[in-house]
């Protein structure tokens, strides 16, 4: 696996670089040992690409648990409770809480680190809301957001979000008081 492309989100890029400089080098020699064509496994059932193997993004996920566990990064999940007071007077909500957390795929020191082969969606989640409610919660306060660059989501199920369109979407919507800094890197195979 290879950075291909970098985006720094509120001056990510120079805090990650400052703050934990041998974590950003674990961080590449993890990317560096993973090899992802162990992972184009999964053959295509969509219209568009019937039968061409493409990049298993769930193989992928567990191939950089693994690695980074190897090395004490730890998964942090908190419990969310959801409060009740908000409904209105009448309705029973039956315990919308019970079960629901929120969770950062991996945590050393004070860094966050996201890997994201989903949708566009959830690539914004992770660093406009999932980074700002761990780092208000004490567990991070910088973030690594991982996202495939386009040329390798193209090689995954159509849907993938991809490095450009979400560093585009991040530049242009600017920066607020709440975010946390944020280094984006763009990967490939």
């Amino acid at each position: 696996m290879r950075i291909v492309a970098r985006y720094s989100f509120k001056d990510g890029a120079k805090v990650v670089a400052e703050k934990y400089p041998a974590l950003l080098k674990e961080v590449e020699q993890i990317l560096g040992l993973i090899d992802p064509t162990k992972h184009k496994s999964k053959e295509s059932k969509e219209v568009t690409m019937p039968g061409q193997m493409l990049y298993n993004p769930v193989a992928l996920n567990e191939t950089f648990k693994q690695e980074f566990g190897k090395r004490q990064w730890k998964s942090i999940r908190v419990k969310a409770e959801y409060a009740n007071d908000l409904y209105i007077e009448g309705y029973d909500p039956r315990s919308p809480s019970r079960g629901a957390f929120r969770e950062m795929d991996f945590v050393k020191e004070k860094l966050g680190i996201e890997v994201q082969f989903g949708k566009y969606a959830f690539m914004v989640y992770n660093v406009c809301a999932k980074m700002t409610i761990f780092r208000n919660l004490g567990v991070i306060d910088t973030g690594i957001e991982i996202v495939p660059v386009k040329q390798f989501a193209n090689e995954m199920s159509t849907g993938v979000s991809y490095f450009e369109q979400f560093a585009w979407d991040l530049k242009t919507r600017g920066v607020a008081d709440i975010d946390i800094p944020v280094l984006i890197l763009g990967i490939d195979a």
